[in-house]
């Protein structure tokens, strides 16, 4: 554990609690897109198999107990609370190209042929795409409710975290991930015209919209 792992863990745990807060404040879930929360239960559940046949520690436990519940519980707001307000006609991104390059990069980068490596590679590619549907949206939109922009910039901000973390580690810990660092620098180049337009906007106390 270090401090960019504990910051990238806290920013993770907002953006999921900002969701869920701004979905129960709203009592809908228009501007959301559920094909991005489908593809972040299919990230959490293929990367943690090993919830119930490997122990770490607590917080390495808890932490994957808090992504899986609270992504799947996202769904569930999505698909039977609050179906009605589902955009269907703005979220309408392909995700099985998504699945599909996931599915290629995980075969040629994993570090060994077994199943969960596999689907371990494919968990950290298909996280750094996921969020993609839902920039998606905001581009077809134009514009965004700020507590759903502050959730992307929590959501971007854990994994661009996890960047320094992993540098972190080559040098204190003599560890190194090459996948998680190339899919952590591909998921903040995914955000980063998102996040210069956060800065000019939502922090200067203005609403998110696209330049027209």
């Amino acid at each position: 554990m270090n401090i960019f792992r504990l910051f990238g863990d806290l920013s993770h745990i907002a953006s999921l609690f900002i969701l869920l807060y701004s979905i129960e404040q709203k009592k809908e879930v228009s501007g959301i897109s559920l094909k991005t929360q489908i593809l972040y239960v299919v990230v959490f559940v293929t990367r943690y198999l090993d919830l119930f046949t490997t122990y770490i520690s607590l917080y390495n436990t808890l932490m994957k107990l808090l992504f899986i519940g609270t992504s799947v519980s996202v769904v569930y707001l999505m698909t039977n609370k609050y179906r009605k307000s589902i955009q269907e006609d703005l979220d309408t991104f392909p995700i099985r190209f998504l699945i599909g390059a996931s599915s290629v990069l995980a075969l040629l980068t994993t570090h060994k042929y077994s199943f969960r490596e596999i689907l371990w590679a494919f968990s950290l590619w298909l996280e750094s795409v996921a969020i993609i549907p839902q920039l998606f949206i905001l581009q077809k939109t134009g514009e965004a409710e700020n507590l759903t922009t502050h959730y992307i910039f929590a959501l971007g901000l854990y994994r661009a975290l996890y960047i320094p973390n992993w540098v972190y580690r080559y040098y204190f810990e003599a560890k190194f991930d090459y996948v998680s660092v190339l899919a952590g620098i591909v998921q903040t180049a995914i955000y980063s015209d998102f996040f210069y337009i956060y800065y000019k906007k939502v922090l200067q106390g203005k609403k998110f919209s696209l330049p027209v």
